[in-house]
C-alpha cells in the first residue's frame, strides 16, 4: 500500500463555480477512487484562494465585511465539490488562521532567494498578475481574457530568484521527476523556463491590504504565488506537524492549462527553496469551450455547471465530462453533444442492458452472483497515464459486448426450448460480465456502480422499477 496526494488548484472566490473547475474535481477524483481501489492510503486536497484586491473591493461594493463575502463564497465552492460527489479528505482555505502562519514561516525559509527592487512594467487587474514585456507585446497591450488595457505601474516589491533555481528545475522535467502530462505541455514549459523572469511575491500595502503580511516588513503584503500555492503543503499540516510530509511529494496535482506556468516554474521554485521534493506529476487540462468558443460573461456563452447537473443528474454530468471532454486538450460543450451522450449511450447501451439482464434473469428464475473482480492490466495503464477518457471507453466496449452477447446468445429461445441449464449458464455469465464493468464503473460513476452491483449481486435479480438512465418524454 502506497500513500498518495492528490491535489487540485484552489479557485479564487470572486466568482461562481464553472466547467472548468468541474474538469480540475472530476479528474482529481477519478483518480483517487482508482488509487484507493488498488489499496493505497489517498489524501485528496481541495479548497478556495481568498485573498486580493478583486476579493476586498467586490466585498465592499456590495458592503458585506470581507469576512463574510469569502466565507459565503467559499461555502458556495464547497457545496459544489460535495454536489459532485468528490472524495477529497482535506479542504483549505488560505484565510485559515494555520495557512497564513505557514505562508509566513515557507517565506522566511526562502529569505536567502528573495530580494527587494523596484518593479516597472506591466499589470493586469482582472487576472490580479503581472505581465512580462513579451506577454505586453504578443497580445498588443489588452489581457486576452477580460479586453481591458494592461496597467502600467511602478512600486517596490520582493521578488523570488528563479535564476536559482532554473537548471534544478529543467533537469527535474526533462528526467520527467516531475512528469508534466500531455508531453506537448512540457515542450512549453521547457522553453518558457528559458526566459523565465524572477517573479514578484508581494506588492505594497497601500496597493493590496487584504493578504498574509510579510514578515519583517508590515508595509508589504505577500502575492497571490506564496499565498495560494503553499496551500498544497500547509493543507499537510506544513511545518510544524511532524506527519506532514509523509504524503509529500504530490502523486499527482490536477490544473489546467492557464496556470501552468505558475505551477511548473513558480512553485517548483518556491519547494526548492525551503528544501521539499518537487510533485510527481502535473496533469494539464485544457478548456472547455461553448460551442466552440472560449466560455465568457460578455459574449454571453457562459454554461453554468449546476443547471447541467441538475438537468440529467449527477452521473450523466460526471460520464459526459470524463469520457466526452479530452483529458488533456480544449473541447466543445453543447446541448445536443450532452443529450446524445446521455440518450444514445447512458440509456440504450448502459440503461437498457442493465433493465434487459435483470428483466431476463428474474423471468427465469435466475439468482445474482457474487465474484471477486480485478482491474485488468489495460485499464490500468490508462489510468496510470491519466488517460480517463480511454479508460472510461474500455470499459464502455465491454458494456456494447454485453449487449452484442445478449443479441447472440438469444436466452429467450433458449428458455423457449426448454434449454434450461443453458440459460442459467448464459445469464450467469452476463451478470459476472456486468458486475466487472460495475466495478471499473465505481471510478467514474460510483452512484450507478453501486445500483448495478446491488441489481446482480442480490439472490433475487429484480430489474429497476424506473430504469438507470429514463429517456425524456
Amino acid at each position: 500500500m502506497s500513500k498518495v496526494y492528490i491535489c487540485t488548484a484552489i479557485p479564487y472566490v470572486n466568482g461562481n463555480p464553472h466547467l472548468g473547475h468541474s474538469m480540475d474535481y472530476l479528474l482529481a477524483d477519478t483518480y483517487a477512487r482508482y488509487r484507493r481501489l488498488l489499496g493505497d492510503e489517498v489524501r485528496f486536497q481541495v479548497g478556495t484562494d481568498e485573498h486580493g484586491n478583486k476579493v476586498f473591493s467586490t466585498a465592499e461594493k456590495h458592503d458585506i465585511p470581507v469576512e463574510q463575502y469569502v466565507q459565503e463564497n467559499s461555502d458556495k465552492f464547497r457545496k459544489f465539490i460535495d454536489d459532485l460527489d468528490v472524495s477529497y479528505t482535506d479542504f483549505i482555505r488560505t484565510t485559515d488562521p494555520n495557512h497564513v502562519y505557514a505562508c509566513q514561516e515557507i517565506w522566511k525559509k526562502l529569505e536567502p532567494h528573495i530580494y527587494s527592487a523596484e518593479y516597472d512594467g506591466w499589470y493586469c487587474e482582472g487576472c490580479e498578475r503581472f505581465v512580462t514585456e513579451k506577454e505586453y507585446e504578443d497580445n498588443h497591450g489588452i489581457c486576452p481574457d477580460h479586453q481591458r488595457a494592461y496597467e502600467h505601474l511602478s512600486e517596490k516589491n520582493y521578488y523570488l530568484r528563479i535564476s536559482d533555481f532554473k537548471d534544478q528545475i529543467r533537469a527535474a522535467i526533462e528526467s520527467d521527476t516531475m512528469k508534466i502530462t500531455p508531453a506537448f505541455r512540457k515542450q512549453e514549459v521547457l522553453k518558457l523556463l528559458e526566459d523565465a523572469p524572477d517573479i514578484s511575491i508581494s506588492r505594497p500595502r497601500k496597493q493590496l491590504s487584504w493578504g498574509v503580511p510579510v514578515p519583517g516588513d508590515e508595509d508589504q503584503i505577500m502575492y497571490v504565488w506564496v499565498d495560494a500555492l503553499s496551500n498544497y503543503i500547509t493543507a499537510l499540516g506544513y511545518p510544524d506537524d511532524p506527519a506532514a510530509l509523509d504524503f509529500w511529494p504530490a502523486t499527482a496535482q490536477f490544473i489546467g492549462k492557464d496556470i501552468l506556468r505558475f505551477h511548473a516554474i513558480t512553485w517548483p521554485a518556491i519547494l526548492l527553496g525551503i528544501g521539499l521534493e518537487l510533485p510527481q506529476n502535473l496533469v494539464v487540462h485544457g478548456y472547455i469551450l461553448a460551442n466552440g468558443q472560449k466560455m465568457s460573461k460578455s459574449i454571453g456563452n457562459v454554461v453554468d455547471p449546476m443547471e447541467v447537473l441538475s438537468r440529467k443528474g449527477l452521473p450523466a454530468f460526471r460520464y459526459y465530462f470524463l469520457r466526452h471532454v479530452d483529458n488533456f486538450d480544449d473541447s466543445d460543450f453543447t446541448d445536443e453533444k450532452y443529450e446524445n451522450a446521455y440518450n444514445n449511450e447512458l440509456a440504450n447501451d448502459l440503461g437498457n442492458l442493465v433493465q434487459r439482464l435483470a428483466t431476463l434473469c428474474k423471468k427465469n428464475h435466475v439468482s445474482g452472483v457474487k465474484i471477486t473482480p480485478d482491474l485488468d492490466g489495460k485499464f490500468c495503464e490508462l489510468m496510470d497515464q491519466f488517460e480517463f477518457a480511454r479508460a472510461l471507453d474500455y470499459v464502455w466496449a465491454q458494456v456494447q459486448n454485453l449487449n452484442k452477447q445478449i443479441d447472440e446468445a438469444k436466452p429467450w429461445e433458449l428458455a423457449k426450448n426448454g434449454e434450461t441449464e443453458k440459460v442459467q449458464s448464459v445469464l450467469q455469465d452476463l451478470e459476472q460480465g456486468i458486475l466487472e464493468v460495475a466495478f471499473q464503473l465505481q471510478i467514474f460513476l460510483p452512484e450507478t456502480s453501486a445500483k448495478i452491483t446491488a441489481i446482480f449481486s442480490a439472490e433475487e435479480v429484480t430489474p429497476p422499477v424506473e430504469p438507470l438512465f429514463p429517456k425524456a418524454k
